[in-house]
């Protein structure tokens, strides 16, 4: 399966910190303008698109948060990576981390001397 049918699939968005488009800091303003009066009034995904494009951290940051408080715990964690929030990540790196080790606890397949 290519890269491009990849992003097409559910489940699956192409999301890296890569280099930042080429605009203007007038357009970047703008566009985070824009960005917060959609998240504002509900209209997360198109938020997320605008606050992904032009790297938004604090965008990025109260859609992790937002994801959070509707039990996306996934989506989350990618709006957090994305952000660069390290403090976010790790928290929630931890707290999956314990819940793979209380599955395998319960599946009686974790050995604690691994």
């Amino acid at each position: 399966m290519s890269e491009r049918d990849s992003r097409q699939l559910p489940g699956f968005q192409r999301l890296t910190r890569g280099s930042k488009p080429k605009i203007s800091s007038e357009q970047r303003t703008s566009l985070v303008r824009r960005g917060n009066e959609l998240f504002n009034r509900g209209k997360i995904e198109e938020a997320k698109r605008i606050f992904l494009t032009v790297s938004y951290t604090d965008g990025l940051i109260r859609l992790g948060n937002h994801h959070l408080k509707k039990n996306e715990p996934l989506e989350a964690f990618r709006m957090y990576w994305q952000a660069g929030a390290t403090r976010e990540v790790e928290s929630m790196a931890e707290r999956m981390a314990g819940v793979l080790k209380h599955w395998l606890a319960e599946d009686g397949t974790h050995d604690e001397h691994t």
